[in-house]
């Protein structure tokens, strides 16, 4: 029986759990197959205050929870396949481990980013292959990069990292974009945008040095195309890791975790959740961390409400 199980890792889940257990709440926190979550796939963080020179995606993960193991937070590697959040307490079946029981849960399962599943991505993660531009644009200042997508996601990073590239193109598989009209005419009226419609993503090519450029099939034509780039944003969205919950958690239409305005509360009393999985707005590091804040305070004042009843009665 544990006062407070965290689910999920990362920015989030890792800042909840220093506070509850400098609260000495002595939490749980579960690790998905990605300990970390996807600043472990990332290389070199400088919009992470406190950090001058930088730190590495790994690093910064691995203090935090160095952080939490100081003060007494638990940690164990498991897949949480189902939950029972009908009755308080709580209950999680996790594989290879059984039935785990909790007064309160935070959930920091995180996002997502889908991306494209051709040749040579995911072995360029870090490597030019990138999924934020906020996080990334700034390594790319004065070289050409490929923004794939045709939402308004995909607008809004080719619109961004053309503050640090030298060209940006836009490669799309329709003619018809299914950005916003507004977003589309700012992006046009971009004369560092360049446009790459009609064409489908084959093979990210990359070198010793990393990226080198997109191979693309022209629609049209029927015929292959190399466009060269220092790095491609692949922009075609994020999917939030809420499958495990059955439903019992109100979601928006794709998936994202309600919370109640100010909070991280969710519609199940004793239930919080913070960072990617609730944020379909910033999904920074400095905001997951602040979020995951907010749920350790929330979870603490729930469990001291509870101890306050128990007393009464």
């Amino acid at each position: 029986m544990y006062k407070s199980i965290i689910v999920g890792t990362g920015p989030a889940g890792l800042t909840a759990a220093i506070y509850l257990a400098r609260a000495n709440l002595n939490p749980l926190v579960i690790e998905g197959p990605q300990p970390g979550g996807q600043l472990t796939t990332t290389t070199e963080i400088e919009n992470f205050p406190g950090f001058p020179e930088g730190i590495m995606g790994p690093e910064l993960m691995d203090n935090m929870r160095q952080q939490a193991e100081r003060f007494g937070a638990k940690f164990i590697t498991g897949w949480v396949n189902s939950v029972e959040l009908g009755d308080r307490p709580f209950k999680l079946h996790v594989e290879g481990m059984g039935e785990l029981v909790t007064d309160t849960l935070i959930i920091s399962t995180g996002a997502t980013a889908k991306y494209l599943g051709i040749p040579g991505e995911q072995d360029n993660i870090g490597r030019g292959v990138s999924t934020c531009a906020t996080c990334d644009g700034f390594f790319f200042r004065g070289k050409e990069i490929v923004v794939v997508g045709g939402g308004d996601s995909a607008l809004e990073e080719a619109g961004f990292l053309t503050r640090f590239a030298s060209k940006v193109t836009l490669v799309h598989r329709r003619e018809e974009l299914r950005g916003s009209k507004i977003m589309q005419e700012r992006v046009r009226d971009n004369n560092k945008v360049t446009w790459g419609l009609n064409r489908t993503p084959l093979e990210v090519v990359a070198g010793d040095k990393g990226v080198t450029g997109l191979k693309v099939l022209n629609n049209i034509t029927g015929q292959e195309e190399l466009i060269e780039a220092s790095g491609v944003f692949v922009a075609i969205g994020h999917h939030p890791n809420t499958s495990f919950l059955g439903g019992q958690i109100t979601t928006d239409a794709n998936g994202y975790i309600v919370t109640n305005p100010g909070t991280s509360e969710t519609n199940i009393p004793g239930v919080f959740a913070c960072g990617d999985v609730q944020d379909t707005r910033y999904r920074q590091a400095i905001t997951a961390a602040g979020s995951g804040c907010m749920a350790a305070m929330d979870a603490e004042k729930y469990i001291e409400s509870l101890e306050h009843s128990a007393v009464i009665l």
